[in-house]
């Protein structure tokens, strides 16, 4: 049985368990419904066993060696995925700007973290693809155990995983790839090629672009190391199931026709608005990020005009340029706001 369909089943036994709210007494009233399907580990729901066959099942989908759903976020994935792989003093090479996350997860593992520089887009502001190149003059120099890139960037600049993993590879160093900001990359041939088949790991966020709830995210590994194990020293022994099931769903309707359809029309009107917007300048290798800039108004100067006079809030902007997320969510209504806002300005 699914989670899905186990949370929607009807249980006719008086649990003396946690939690203590028993499905019925709700504290918080927008979360009524929520309140109903917050069950635990009881022999009644056996809600392990369905969450087994969910990721069995998810694994099959993005065909990985194993892929582990995470409630919280791809935080919790990058430090698994160096708990799995590095050992108390062992070295892991990072980018100097990317998330905490990164560098925490190295000091969680007793490792030692050595830090690359990406490259910064002068006319953009933002920080370019990781050069297997550049990698490989840290592996070949030092003792590097695992490589930790960031692809999507957070403004959608992608780098060639696939050339990166061979770099690490011929120096016996694992690639854990942060992409979080690419959970709908496995779902197109119109956006970038994912990594979660190339690389040693993936981390995806499912709340950033492909329409889950924070702090739902995935882990996947094409490795046969025991992630699981990794997985449950970080995390808590009474997970959110409505959060899990909601993974489940999430993952089965980007993989449906209805998904794909849905991803399809996105990346169309996404398409459409560069191509209405003649006046402004678009950059980045994914659809989803609309980087852009508009003529005589510097990227903080658009982005106050649009959170002021247009009601519109950007997800990250710089000196140079602005950059609004988009995602399976996103909808007509919205971007013909934009595309209205950004001919006005333009």
């Amino acid at each position: 049985m699914s989670l899905v369909k186990l949370l929607k089943k009807k249980n006719k036994k008086a649990l003396f368990t946690t939690p203590s709210h028993s499905q019925k007494f709700c504290l918080y009233k927008p979360l009524k419904q929520l309140y109903k399907i917050d069950i635990s580990e009881t022999e009644t729901h056996n809600p392990q066993a369905a969450l087994k066959k969910a990721q069995d099942r998810a694994k099959k989908i993005y065909k990985t060696a194993s892929t582990l759903f995470l409630t919280n976020g791809s935080t919790s994935g990058i430090i698994v995925s160096v708990l799995s792989c590095v050992s108390p003093g062992e070295k892991v090479l990072i980018w100097r700007d990317a998330h905490p996350c990164h560098i925490n997860a190295v000091k969680l593992a007793g490792g030692i973290s050595v830090f690359y520089d990406l490259n910064t887009e002068p006319n953009w502001g933002i920080p370019m693809e990781t050069d297997a190149e550049m990698i490989e003059h840290y592996l070949k120099t030092d003792d590097i155990k695992a490589v930790i890139v960031t692809s999507p960037t957070y403004e959608g600049i992608v780098s060639d995983i696939r050339s990166l993993k061979k770099t690490c590879d011929k120096y016996n160093a694992y690639l854990i790839v942060d992409e979080a900001h690419g959970a709908l990359y496995p779902f197109s041939t119109r956006l970038p090629e994912s990594a979660v088949n190339i690389a040693d790991f993936t981390i995806q966020s499912l709340h950033k672009t492909a329409g889950g709830v924070n702090p739902t995210a995935l882990l996947h590994t094409t490795t046969n190391l025991n992630i699981e194990k990794a997985l449950k020293m970080i995390n808590t022994t009474s997970p959110s199931y409505p959060l899990l099931a909601s993974i489940e769903a999430n993952i089965n309707y980007l993989n449906s026709w209805w998904g794909r359809r849905k991803l399809d029309q996105l990346l169309d009107e996404l398409e459409i608005l560069r191509e209405e917007c003649p006046n402004c300048e678009f950059f980045g290798d994914d659809l989803t990020k609309i980087l852009v800039k508009v003529p005589d108004l510097t990227g903080e100067e658009l982005s106050e005009i649009l959170f002021d006079e247009y009601n519109i809030e950007d997800e990250k902007t710089n000196p140079k340029s602005t950059m609004l997320l988009c995602g399976i969510g996103t909808n007509k209504g919205k971007l013909r706001k934009l595309k209205k806002a950004l001919n006005r300005l333009s």
